[in-house]
């Protein structure tokens, strides 16, 4: 990928003396920070900006490693075939045009993928802005000139954006703030070639990027970029666009109704350590602090100490820290005593500490560092957030003593600021280049701190992948139904093919008279639950048949009688043991077609969809992972045990995932497995109704 980043020479295909296109824009955004050489090529002219052009890019001189094409898009296929004869290894396609607008630009830009299979050229776009890097101050792009007349600072943070315009949003917005300095943008369009994958890991080793920021509105090679982010040893953060539940309205089963609302992609990016992101800004604030920190002691939990000037924001601050899994630290003795030298006798000293009157007696400077250095030197402190004011009231210390006291301790700072505009501007960046930092809005602040936390977590947590899945062994009969048959296959057969892979499975039976009915009924022991099971449905409650709670001979009677003529005599009557249990799970399997096949759990019964919590994996699983997929549930109470019920047995359940996990890789026919309810009885999981859809 050097040849993008680092090239020679460059070619812009497109090159104009119009001062108003796009084509001019990029020959200036070259000609003003790119040292190597500048070759634009358009046939109408022989000199551009006292430049050579050239008549087509066979003529353009060595060294040339990129060319950067602005064109319209029917006349893109031809010049890219021109630029693999010349030998150019790799082509940014900054012109529209292509897939996003419609059967002929899809038709257009299957050709590229084409001409890049055959030829071997890399193509990166179409449609999109190209790469900014402001540490080498390379603009490949043609994103408007007004860009050198900002703060053009590096910094440490790289963007991969899948909207070319958002690319140039994100780095105006950042330059001109002044508030966070990028080292590359890179903007990645329609990724006819060039995806999000090659990117990554060319930035994971990139000596200029601490941290990388994606948004994505797709990530088709989904296994892969899973696998890029598991081996990363910097801290990546992804806001992933579309998320909504459309994709799954045609879904047949539970599982597949709950992962169209981005459950599936969240599952995976917590199982690799990502940090999801939900808004642009939240995104980037987050990157921030990740390049800040991204290492923290082994001993660090999250434990904070709030250090403010306004009870009021204190205690707002403590809400925020409480309700997003931090924790307030209890301030050793030592610690109160040291920050009572600065506070008046009536003063107790708590955490939040209110630094108030402790400023109104002894100043900022000296309220402010006897704090800190309290706080930094406190071992039940594990981070300090620190609240300022500037532009009256006297509540800014000197931050580069605050600065050095929080270097030398190694602890992690936030600082929360208020004040007037201009000089809050000021001592944001300033405070910022210091290692620091720096936040208009509470909750941002503590969104950040607990990602920082979640981060150090998430690495420990980290699993290497499961080289392969245990083999399934299961009978000929059923490995010819994965391999053969299509749709939905029934409660009974569903169930037991599962129960083949060492999936506990009620007890049950298809019956075919009403005797046969209460002689099993007896046999199995009252209650008993009857169902029919009609061809091609899966909800079967919806449609009237589940008889449940039946513990007479006559009702078992009259339950096969009914059940029969709702069916009109189509498919079958299974009768089955009733579990008599208390919590009620979810368990299931979908092919996802970013991820393959992913394992999900969550609560089950009739509250699957209305509660929605649920979690979700790529398979194949190892134990741990499946553990650690349990942990996630927001439902750990009642996993605990409720109200009298048992624990779950959590390796139980645990060892279910992971043979529905090994069930999906050996089969790729299996579309969907859907086990609901997994009724917890004594403590153990067991499937009472399942649905397998090939």
């Amino acid at each position: 990928m050097d040849f993008f980043f680092k090239p020679r020479g460059i070619a812009i295909i497109g090159a104009t003396s119009n001062s108003l296109k796009g084509g001019y824009s990029i020959l200036r955004n070259l000609m003003n920070g790119f040292k190597g050489g500048i070759y634009p090529v358009n046939p109408r002219y022989t000199e551009i900006e006292g430049m050579t052009c050239y008549p087509s890019v066979q003529k353009v001189p060595d060294p040339v490693d990129l060319a950067i094409v602005f064109v319209p898009a029917a006349r893109v296929p031809q010049l890219i075939r021109e630029c693999a004869k010349r030998g150019i290894p790799g082509v940014m396609i900054e012109s529209g045009g292509f897939a996003e607008t419609g059967e002929q630009g899809i038709a257009l830009q299957e050709t590229l993928k084409q001409i890049a299979k055959e030829t071997g050229i890399r193509l990166w776009g179409p449609n999109c802005m190209g790469l900014v890097d402001a540490v080498h101050r390379y603009i490949f792009s043609f994103v408007s000139q007004s860009i050198w007349d900002e703060r053009f600072v590096a910094g440490d943070i790289s963007l991969i954006v899948q909207s070319g315009m958002l690319s140039g949003v994100f780095l105006i917005d950042a330059m001109t703030h002044g508030t966070m300095d990028v080292s590359k943008v890179c903007s990645i369009g329609n990724k006819a070639d060039v995806d999000e994958c090659d990117i990554l890991e060319y930035l994971i080793g990139d000596p200029d990027t601490k941290v990388v920021g994606l948004y994505l509105e797709s990530i088709p090679d989904g296994r892969r970029f899973m696998e890029i982010c598991r081996r990363s040893q910097k801290p990546i953060v992804i806001l992933k666009g579309g998320k909504s539940p459309k994709g799954a309205e045609a879904a047949m089963s539970h599982t597949a109704s709950l992962a169209g609302n981005g459950a599936v992609i969240s599952g995976a990016m917590k199982q690799v350590g990502v940090t999801e992101a939900d808004d642009f800004k939240q995104m980037l604030d987050i990157c921030r602090s990740l390049a800040m920190f991204p290492k923290l002691s082994p001993q660090s939990s999250g434990r904070v100490a709030v250090i403010t000037y306004s009870g009021g924001a204190g205690i707002v601050s403590s809400d925020f820290i409480d309700a997003l899994g931090l924790e307030l630290a209890d301030l050793s003795q030592t610690t109160r005593d040291a920050m009572k030298t600065v506070f008046p006798e009536w003063m107790p000293v708590s955490n939040p500490v209110d630094l108030w009157p402790a400023v109104e007696s002894n100043g900022a400077d000296k309220a402010y560092i006897t704090a800190v250095r309290a706080a930094c030197a406190d071992p039940n402190v594990d981070a300090i957030f620190l609240h300022i004011f500037v532009g009256g009231f006297s509540l800014t210390p000197d931050m580069e003593s605050v600065a050095e006291e929080v270097r030398t301790s190694g602890k992690p700072m936030f600082c929360f600021l208020m004040g007037n505009a201009e000089e809050a501007r000021e001592v944001h960046i300033r405070t910022q280049r210091l290692g620091i930092p720096v936040f208009r809005e509470l909750y941002r602040a503590a969104e950040c701190i607990r990602a920082v936390f979640s981060y150090k977590k998430a690495i420990e947590r980290r699993k290497p992948a499961v080289a392969s899945p245990s083999p399934v062994s299961i009978s000929d009969k059923f490995c010819k139904i994965l391999g053969t048959e299509k749709g939905s296959l029934d409660e009974h057969l569903s169930k037991q093919i599962l129960g083949a892979c060492d999936i506990p499975v009620v007890e049950e039976k298809i019956i075919s008279s009403a005797e046969e009915a209460q002689m099993t009924a007896l046999g199995y022991g009252f209650p008993v639950v009857m169902k029919g099971l009609s061809p091609g449905e899966v909800h079967k409650s919806d449609l009237g048949l589940v008889r449940l709670g039946i513990t007479t001979v006559n009702e078992a009677k009259s339950g096969f009688e009914a059940l029969e003529r709702a069916m009109e005599g189509k498919g079958n009557i299974l009768i089955q043991r009733q579990i008599q249990g208390g919590l009620e799970l979810i368990a299931g399997l979908v092919k996802d077609p970013q991820f393959g096949p992913c394992v999900m759990c969550g609560l089950g019964g009739i509250l699957a969809e209305a509660i929605g919590d649920v979690v979700f994996a790529a398979a194949p699983l190892s134990q741990s992972e499946a553990l650690d997929l349990i942990g996630r549930l927001r439902t750990q109470k009642l996993l605990n045990g409720f109200r009298g019920f048992p624990p779950l047995d959590r390796k139980a359940l645990a060892q279910i995932l992971v043979r529905l996990g090994e069930l999906g890789c050996a089969y790729p026919r299996i579309q969907e497995i859907d086990i609901n309810p997994l009724i917890v009885s004594k403590g153990r999981p067991v499937a009472v109704d399942a649905s397998i859809i090939l």
